[in-house]
């Protein structure tokens, strides 16, 4: 049976919502077999069971109702009949289609973006993550507050409602704004702290590594992997069979041999339709990506249609400005394919056994430390400083000990090498 969500005094949810929905699409021309399929493992996500389908062929949306009066009615009897308590279209509704329909078929009325919304809003753990969310669900509510209008008078109301929509407060389009300014300036102050952070670590010239690929396609299981590869004292992050079961930013220090090290970043799955307030909420943790040296595009081997999702990745890459970032493609998932090899991959791995993982980290490594280059510097006794500093932050190969200083063959980064050139000798 329907369990209601609950909330605590401070509306945070106190138990997953069990709802019973069914889903409605509308073909306009084109197959949406593979969307369709989607909404459903987005429904699963949320913590729904999907009772059945209803899919209708128009040339276009009906204005009032989205579907045709008489699906209308159809998908009325199907609801009472199934007991559904949900129905989910698609495509976005607009505020009065939302209203029309509920009252036809007296059940929660909600869309694909309210869905992913949803989910996003029980995933998000951070104080960032969480104000990108609700300032994604008011972007995405204010125009259509009439429609919602019942939905946000519900308290604990569900899935569709979670996050900035159970005070009544809110469904005032005054409050909204101010509260979407308080956010806006409040993700401004973290993404200020975090260009801070930013600044350090270009200054330490750690190279940064990003993680991206579409929902579920295994960045989490291969950043574990890496972490376990390479002993690392960082803890492993979350990872399920899931979409989006991670969605907060992470970043791990992968510690490599010769005093080589990389920061690893995991960024939230993209997906098919991903609602355009969350690509605008997001950009600020999307930055990451556009300041990291190299991306590990990470693609699902064993999906059918994987082309699919290599393109949605590369779209929502291409809005966020990072379309020309040097990546490596890394199939996933090998493990379930009869086929082994890609051609259009470069390299075909399995992070949950560890097949290919170690080839891939070379590849990192070849990448990364592309512009290393193996000196020797001939440094005076009174530059002992050097000496240590290159103990510590590079992969010395040699030392010996002349009449004139200290002989040290090493491999540097190209910023060393310029400020230890004059050091050099044949």
């Amino acid at each position: 049976m329907n369990e209601m969500i609950k909330f605590d005094e401070n509306n945070q949810v106190i138990e997953n919502e069990v709802f019973r929905a069914i889903l409605v699409g509308l073909s306009m021309g084109e197959d949406i077999s593979y969307s369709m399929k989607e909404l459903e493992a987005l429904t699963e996500a949320a913590g729904g069971e999907t009772l059945g389908h209803m899919i209708q062929n128009l040339e276009r949306p009906n204005t009032a109702t989205y579907i045709g009066k008489g699906k209308v009615a159809e998908l009325s009897e199907m609801c009472r009949n199934m007991e559904a308590d949900t129905v989910i279209f698609n495509n976005e509704l607009s505020g009065m289609q939302i209203r029309n329909l509920e009252e036809e078929l007296d059940v929660r009325v909600i869309d694909r973006t309210i869905l992913i919304l949803d989910i996003f809003a029980m995933r998000a753990t951070s104080r960032e993550g969480k104000l990108q969310v609700e300032l994604a669900q008011l972007q995405y509510r204010m125009p259509r507050l009439m429609g919602f209008g019942k939905s946000l008078s519900r308290l604990g109301g569900g899935i569709g409602t979670r996050g900035p929509g159970e005070k009544k407060l809110e469904t005032d389009r005054r409050h909204i704004e101010r509260r979407m300014d308080d956010i806006k300036s409040e993700i401004a102050g973290i993404k200020q702290s975090r260009e801070t952070q930013r600044s350090r670590r270009e200054k330490s010239e750690i190279p940064v590594v990003a993680l991206v690929g579409y929902t579920n396609s295994g960045k989490s299981a291969l950043m574990n992997r890496l972490l376990s590869m390479e002993d690392s004292d960082d803890k492993a992050v979350f990872e399920k069979d899931m979409l989006f079961a991670t969605l907060d930013t992470s970043q791990r220090l992968i510690h490599l041999e010769g005093n080589h090290e990389f920061i690893l970043i995991d960024t939230v799955g993209f997906v098919s339709k991903l609602p355009h307030q969350l690509v605008n909420a997001f950009k600020a943790t999307l930055e990451e990506v556009n300041y990291a040296d190299l991306l590990l595009h990470v693609v699902d081997a064993s999906f059918d249609n994987k082309e699919f999702h290599v393109d949605v990745t590369e779209k929502v890459l291409g809005e966020i400005g990072a379309g020309a970032k040097e990546r490596i493609m890394v199939y996933n998932k090998i493990d379930l394919c009869e086929e082994k090899s890609f051609p259009e991959a470069d390299i075909c791995i399995s992070a949950k056994y560890g097949e290919g993982v170690p080839q891939l980290m070379e590849m990192i490594k070849a990448h990364i430390y592309a512009g290393n280059r193996t000196v020797k510097l001939l440094l005076p006794y009174d530059r002992g400083d050097i000496v240590s500093y290159l103990r510590e932050h590079a992969n010395v190969k040699e030392t010996s000990y002349e009449a004139e200083g200290t002989v040290v063959v090493a491999e540097v980064g190209t910023a060393d090498y310029g400020r230890l050139s004059k050091y050099e000798i044949e």
